[in-house]
């Protein structure tokens, strides 16, 4: 039984579920295959890389941080999800894949929005917008059922990376205040910050002194150079509907 299983390994569903995972909540991302961003020839519209990035070098080192922060991965394509007792979905959902054994969670994120049917029995409030299906949810990304979120595009946000992240951290972040976490932001605060000022530290945040921050912002660093060394060697995906030789 994990805490979290999110649908979905692109942009919305990672930052769901680096959020989750830092927060202590046993996270698993059943990814699918290919996140539609690996169409982009090039990202040039996310805060931070002032000349773009290589949109897939950006989802592959995504899903590096979201491994770093504690989250389980799992390649597979979700069939359907059911309450596993229909009087009681505090006992959490059961999720069958396709040629995989079924899967048990307490709550689960969908984060893919190509493909929403297997959500059909659990009658979250699936509408039709062109040939796609979206879901209503509120302010948090919750959806009619209880336990059930939808992060991203499925969730009817605009067809942006920055805006997929933001969202799957907002929907991240419902479901950590909706779970038994204790968790209060996902700082890291200079030493002194909180009880240079007679207060515990919080929940979720910790305090380093500049030893600690130098070393990291060192290896920060460090890994930047080693993942921008050199060229991405993958090519943008093109749109299936699009002959080519």
């Amino acid at each position: 039984m994990r805490d979290v299983l999110i649908v979905g390994g692109g942009v919305s569903g990672l930052a769901a579920g680096i959020f989750t995972a830092r927060a202590g909540l046993d996270t698993l991302v059943v990814d699918g295959g290919e996140s539609i961003l690996a169409r982009n020839a090039s990202l040039e519209n996310y805060p931070g890389f002032p000349d773009g990035i290589d949109a897939r070098l950006y989802l592959r080192m995504a899903r590096e941080q979201a491994k770093s922060a504690g989250c389980k991965f799992e390649l597979g394509h979700v069939t359907s999800a059911e309450p596993i007792d229909d009087t009681d979905l505090e006992a959490g959902f059961r999720v069958d894949t396709e040629g995989g054994e079924p899967l048990e969670a307490r709550r689960l994120i969908a984060a893919s929005w190509s493909d929403s049917e297997w959500l059909t029995p659990l009658d979250v409030g699936r509408e039709q917008r062109g040939s796609k299906y979206m879901v209503r949810v509120d302010d948090g990304g919750r959806t009619a059922v209880d336990g059930v979120y939808a992060a991203g595009r499925i969730a009817g946000e605009p067809h942006q990376t920055i805006v997929a992240a933001g969202h799957g951290a907002k929907v991240g972040l419902a479901a950590i205040h909706d779970s038994d976490a204790a968790f209060y932001h996902d700082w890291v605060a200079p030493e002194g910050y909180f009880t240079g000022r007679d207060r515990e530290v919080p929940p979720g945040c910790e305090e380093i002194d500049d030893e600690e921050r130098l070393e990291r912002d060192e290896r920060a660093r460090e890994t930047m150079r080693e993942w921008l060394a050199g060229p991405f060697d993958d090519e943008p995906t093109m749109h299936p509907s699009v002959e080519t030789e």
